[in-house]
């Protein structure tokens, strides 16, 4: 039989060469909320599972959970990331029974039912709560040993950081390091904790906010843009980064090698970009310039690849926020009264068009699974041709 080896062979790695590498699953994608505030028709807790699945998102992540609207979810395939109020963890540090009934009015009526996964012992508490710093950890502690008590293993525990409070000299990521609270040494215990337990690293990301901060910082680079030119470049590393996300995620990831833990998962718990903003000198706060910002990001996680440092990508990611809010009303401390951060009007009307999922399916018609199995196909066709 004609042997014909050596025209294939060729062929055959021209082809794998032309069909791209597989990349990594997306990650979760999921909204922030929080009651809406006083409108005229505010929207009801019941409709919450509809407009997730219009917007199509599966992961929602509570401010500050109202037992109503966990139970709206009992038998969803929603996931839940609750939070545990800032004013509530200096007592959950010194008190364990404030912890268990904490627990049996937010988790235990509902879990396993409503899909509970993560629960953030505050929010970016070191920004409200400075002179409270030690209690941080006891109370993650706490509420940790509290759910397994109970019997409860599969809910992970953390706490969640601002990046402009929690990482020093972020520019370029490599210089990055962890910011201490002043006489504490919470960052290295916390760390160590996270990895015993198999959680994640929660941080708030917001480039608009990072934007603003930093005037060489281009608007492009911050809007997910792909320009000309339009990148900057980590000297240590060698590494170019074309948009502010990667860059600011990266930090974390070196603040994290440098503490000696660098394999601990990151979830980014709130980000997003204004659609409005009361003060006169922020004009980037813009409807135009959001849905830039949250169709690049969309774009950007949706393609598995990652950021220059971490290959896998962020493990999860939540936009700040379901709706709009009525100024004066904010709870996030990355948000300011002023500025308009919802997906949603507060009424609960559509205000973008864009499709927030990052489902497997969305993965397959987008081609990373496809030229896996293409890929898989070349090979087995070339392990045949070899055996004639």
């Amino acid at each position: 039989m004609f042997n014909n080896h050596h025209y294939l062979i060729p062929l055959l790695f021209f082809l794998s060469l032309i069909i791209p590498r597989s990349t990594s699953l997306p990650p979760c994608i999921g909204l922030t909320y929080s009651a809406p505030g006083p409108t005229p028709s505010p929207p009801q807790p019941d409709t919450l599972p509809a407009q997730l699945s219009t917007l199509k998102i599966n992961s929602l992540r509570l401010e500050d959970p109202d037992p109503t609207v966990i139970r709206t979810f009992l038998y969803t395939n929603v996931t839940l990331f609750l939070t545990v109020p800032n004013y509530l963890v200096p007592t959950m540090a010194s008190n364990r029974s404030s912890t268990l009934r904490w627990l049996y009015t937010h988790v235990v009526p509902f879990y396993p039912r409503a899909r509970i996964t993560t629960i953030s012992v505050g929010n970016a508490f070191l920004d409200s709560y400075p002179q409270s710093a030690s209690s941080l950890l006891p109370a993650i502690t706490n509420l940790h040993l509290s759910l397994r008590d109970l019997g409860i293993r599969k809910i992970t525990v953390s706490t969640s950081f601002s990046f402009v409070t929690a990482i020093s000299a972020p520019f370029p990521p490599s210089s990055a390091q962890f910011q201490e609270p002043p006489g504490i040494n919470l960052i290295g215990p916390l760390l160590q904790f996270l990895r015993d337990t198999n959680s994640s690293f929660l941080i708030n990301v917001y480039p608009y906010n990072l934007y603003r901060l930093k005037s060489e910082i281009p608007l492009g680079i911050a809007l997910f843009q792909e320009h000309p030119f339009n990148f900057r470049d980590d000297l240590v590393t060698g590494v170019r980064y074309r948009n502010l996300f990667d860059m600011m995620i990266d930090a974390v990831v070196s603040a994290m090698a440098v503490a000696g833990y660098e394999s601990i998962p990151i979830i980014v718990t709130e980000t997003g970009w204004p659609s409005a903003s009361t003060a006169a000198n922020e004009v980037e706060a813009n409807p135009v310039y959001a849905e830039i910002y949250l169709k690049g990001l969309v774009k950007h996680l949706r393609s598995g690849i990652g950021t220059p440092l971490l290959k896998d990508g962020v493990k999860e990611v939540y936009v700040y926020e379901m709706f709009d809010k009525k100024e004066g009303s904010s709870t996030s401390t990355s948000a300011t009264s002023a500025r308009s951060w919802g997906v949603l009007y507060a009424n609960g009307s559509t205000k973008y068009s864009i499709d927030f999922s990052s489902s497997i399916s969305n993965y397959l018609l987008e081609g990373s699974w496809i030229n896996v199995a293409l890929r898989v196909l070349l090979s087995s066709f070339l392990v045949m041709v070899l055996w004639i």
